[in-house]
């Protein structure tokens, strides 16, 4: 199972009401940005990783010294027995959950043309984590945030689930089932919960590391000149999280990309 590791409860708010946000994948990249930017509205966070351990408690520091009680939990989301217990222990540790962020993903980086290197294993692992595992969490979530006033829940999709190209083809289609479960959770959750997506084009994450040539040749034409960062997209998350008019959207962050 792993190890799981805690700080006591606290009190925290934000926007003048305490709040805990489950953040999935959060030790690295996005995830620990929109880790960061709630800890600096006063949010307890309750910090999800699989492997990077150090890197977690690394994150888990930093958002710590923004103010923020955090809880350490190791999980693999496509376990439906570790995001049972990741869930359990939330709730026993601050009383409920008002944000769920479903960030964590996985990908291989594989030529879209390769059809023959995409095994049975890749597509597996990853449907598994990206798909599978964010239905899990949003399920096991959901009694507890239909207690919350203004809960929500975001999902990490991607420009790839809009464009179907990508780091590889199995990532792509994982991504546009991601856009697609968004929309039925926000269906099947509304009125007590909203749902939404963001489905950013490239980021400047350790994803992409050794592989710069290929993320600019897919971002193609920018209008606006840039790549995005992972604190672009942290402070659109805060933002979507706290938009009461807004379920079953897919917004995506791509400087241009798609005009």
């Amino acid at each position: 199972m792993g190890q799981w590791t805690t700080k006591p409860k606290g009190e925290v708010s934000m926007e003048g009401h305490k709040k805990t946000a489950v953040i999935t994948g959060g030790a690295t990249g996005i995830g620990r940005a929109i880790g960061m930017k709630l800890a600096e509205r006063g949010a307890n966070i309750v910090l999800n990783y699989a492997h990077s351990e150090q890197e977690a408690r690394a994150a888990a520091m930093l958002m710590e010294e923004r103010g923020a009680e955090v809880l350490l939990i190791q999980a693999d989301v496509s376990k439906e027995e570790d995001v049972k217990r990741m869930i359990e222990w939330t709730v026993e540790q601050f009383g409920g959950i008002h944000y769920l962020v479903n960030n964590a993903s996985i990908t291989k980086q594989l030529e879209l043309s390769d059809l023959e290197a995409v095994t049975d294993e890749c597509w597996d692992q990853i449907m598994a984590v990206n798909v599978k595992g964010m239905f899990s969490c949003a399920r096991a979530a959901a009694p507890f945030l239909k207690r919350e006033e203004g809960s929500a829940i975001l999902n990490m999709g991607s420009i790839a689930g809009l464009t179907g190209s990508g780091s590889s083809l199995p990532y792509a289609v994982s991504k546009a089932a991601v856009h697609g479960l968004t929309k039925s959770l926000a269906h099947a959750l509304a009125p007590a919960i909203r749902v939404n997506a963001l489905a950013p084009a490239a980021v400047a994450t350790r994803w992409w590391q050794g592989e710069e040539e290929k993320m600019l040749r897919l971002s193609g034409h920018l209008p606006l000149q840039r790549l995005s960062t992972p604190e672009d997209i942290a402070e659109l998350a805060c933002a979507i999280l706290v938009q009461e008019s807004l379920t079953g959207q897919i917004i995506s962050p791509n400087n241009g990309m798609l005009i």
